[in-house]
């Protein structure tokens, strides 16, 4: 670690708020103030998805973090209004929550924000076919269809999911491609929710393709990702959108496609190495192998969310790795505040070959970035 590094990291730490420097144990959180007086319930340790203590239940925060999503304004790209891949993660998370929860009231405001966006804020709609962070904004709509059956909403998502294909190159990779590995979700999903909602192989095959060249090219002989061919770096969340959109894949991809053993033999050896850097704390860091860096609440929910993924879907082993995605959601629940805003979140990321850039990265606080994977993790539990 360089001086510079070592004198404004410990710069940063100092400046913090005590409150987040330190994670509490419990946490109110949305509980009635005669349960947040009375002795906690639940154990902290152990493999089960059912038992909580008080105000750590996903069936009760998932919600509670969905709703306060609906309060809060949309985003700006480049000084205006755009409706761009944060918002539409954690939008697609409070979507989840309210199926899995059969919240008819949250799914129904959940649909209201979005009608706008046919009439008086269709401005606000990204462009297609131009950028992954762009494109990804069809799996919302599509989401929105598989639980509507508006049609409305189909022909909306498979616009975006189409576009990102209509000029592939001689490998079948879209003209998108540049070998990020924020990619393998903003990709990944958006052709995956193509699938889901028309069965159509060829969105499948499309999203199959595409990650087995990302694992060729980033996966490293320990499992991790480098953030791109040229920074060599385990960037924390990267690995954590990496490890989210194989989870997904494998929710999906049969064992029978071409592509199978090679994402699953990826998948399965980036979750074994996760288990060797997670900290005591449950928390993985903003350089997932750098001990000086700080805990981050969006790759520890992305990676606690793969792992429960990989667990209900019976991939992984569930006593080793139902132990590890618990701590983990114990972990990044600590850095909920009242608010129910999620804190230590890394801010926007580019690529940078330099130490300094990654560990002086500035810290959010009800980022969409780490109000999604909490979602996420939630839905994922309940699923």
């Amino acid at each position: 670690m360089s001086q510079l590094t070592r004198r404004r990291f410990g710069q940063s730490l100092m400046s913090l708020p005590a409150a987040l420097a330190a994670a509490p144990m419990f946490s109110s959180l949305d509980a009635p103030a005669a349960a947040q007086e009375a002795k906690p319930t639940g154990h902290i340790g152990g493999t089960s998805f059912d038992d909580w203590p008080q105000g750590y239940d996903p069936k009760v925060l998932g919600p509670a973090v969905a709703r306060h999503f609906l309060a809060t304004p949309h985003m700006k790209f480049q000084n205006k209004p755009t409706i761009i891949y944060p918002e539409v993660c954690t939008w697609w998370g409070a979507l989840e929550v309210a199926k899995l929860t059969q919240d008819e009231d949250l799914l129904k405001t959940l649909v209201e924000r979005f009608e706008p966006l046919f009439s008086t804020e269709a401005s606000w709609l990204p462009e297609a076919g131009k950028h992954v962070d762009l494109s990804m904004f069809g799996s919302l709509p599509l989401e929105l269809y598989m639980q509507t059956k508006d049609k409305r909403y189909l022909e909306l998502g498979l616009k975006y999911a189409d576009a990102q294909w209509a000029k592939p190159d001689a490998k079948g990779l879209t003209d998108e491609t540049r070998f990020w590995i924020d990619d393998m979700w903003m990709i990944t999903i958006v052709q995956l929710q193509a699938y889901r909602a028309t069965g159509e192989k060829k969105y499948l095959d499309r999203a199959a393709v595409e990650m087995s060249a990302y694992l060729d090219k980033l996966q490293q002989p320990n499992g991790l990702f480098f953030h791109s061919p040229d920074v060599h770096f385990f960037w924390g969340r990267g690995n954590g959108w990496f490890a989210a959109g194989m989870a997904e894949m494998m929710r999906e991809l049969p064992k029978s496609h071409s592509e199978y053993s090679r994402i699953e033999k990826g998948y399965r050896t980036m979750l074994a190495s996760l288990l060797r850097y997670q900290g005591k704390d449950g928390m993985w860091r903003q350089l997932i192998d750098h001990e000086e860096s700080w805990p981050e609440s969006s790759c520890t929910g992305m990676f606690s969310y793969a792992m429960v993924t990989g667990v209900r879907t019976g991939l992984l082993d569930h006593a080793q790795y139902a132990a590890a995605a618990r701590r983990a959601w114990i972990g990044m629940v600590g850095y909920v505040d009242q608010n129910l805003d999620v804190t230590n979140t890394c801010e926007g990321t580019n690529k940078f070959n330099d130490l300094d850039y990654y560990l002086l990265r500035k810290r959010k606080t009800g980022d969409f970035h780490g109000q999604a994977p909490l979602l996420w993790t939630a839905a994922a539990v309940i699923r």
